[in-house]
């Protein structure tokens, strides 16, 4: 966190405050100090610049902001349940002559969603190419998505499309996949990856249905046998479906 002010050896009366990051829905604390007190009383700002406390007297009705801690040289709040409309630059003032402030920038990340993959639906056949979209909604700053085959990230297509009502974005990815045989269930998962989220927090998984004809093989169930004995043979075939 950067200080957002004058430091505080330059001017005693100076006040002192640190950008924030939280969470959509998370609580943030706004604390404001000053060095010294000559009793003048400090006051938050919100981005629209209505006053949300003045010293420890509550002005904006916002059962959300509470107040954390007054006293003559520090006022910090608390902003809870967090919406992405509290994204902004909150203002500490100090009434002297002339006021002071300092600046606070809020930043409000949207939790990403869940993602969702499609392009399961029908099975492919064997060296046949199936289309995967994995998207997630709600994230700020754009998510990003990662495709796994197993432990192997592989190379997805992003596309990134803004909401412009809540100024989140929905995100999604496209994978292209030449199947064999041997990818008949093979797990395909799509990860999100956010400052919000903890690695692995929110991914999903699919196996993927591969199409392939019978390879047969025809085994003999003992060796070969002596003039006159019965002799056993066991066509083997392998097939998606059987």
């Amino acid at each position: 966190m950067r200080p957002s002010s004058v430091g505080p050896e330059e001017d005693p009366l100076q006040p002192t405050t640190s950008d924030e990051t939280v969470s959509v829905g998370g609580t943030v604390t706004l604390t404001c100090h000053v060095p010294e007190s000559d009793n003048s009383s400090l006051q938050w700002s919100n981005t629209a610049q209505q006053t949300l406390y003045f010293g420890e007297k509550r002005a904006l009705r916002d059962n959300r902001i509470q107040l954390n801690r007054s006293t003559a040289t520090e006022l910090s709040i608390t902003i809870g349940d967090v919406q992405m409309s509290d994204d902004g630059e909150y203002t500490c003032s100090i009434f002297t002559m002339p006021v002071r402030t300092a600046k606070a920038m809020v930043t409000v990340l949207g939790v990403p969603g869940k993602p969702h993959i499609r392009g399961f639906e029908n099975a492919v056949p064997e060296g046949g190419k199936v289309t995967l979209t994995c998207t997630s909604t709600g994230s700020k700053p754009p998510a990003q998505l990662h495709w796994y085959r197993g432990d192997q990230e592989l190379e997805g297509r992003p596309v990134v499309k803004l909401l412009a009502d809540d100024s989140t974005y929905n995100v999604s990815s496209e994978l292209t996949l030449e199947v064999s045989r041997d990818d008949d269930n093979a797990l395909i998962a799509c990860a999100v990856d956010h400052p919000s989220l903890a690695p692995g927090d929110k991914r999903s998984e699919h196996a993927v249905r591969v199409l392939y004809s019978p390879n047969p093989q025809i085994v003999p169930e003992s060796d070969l046998p002596r003039e006159g004995e019965k002799f056993h043979l066991k066509c083997l075939g392998n097939a998606n479906p059987e």
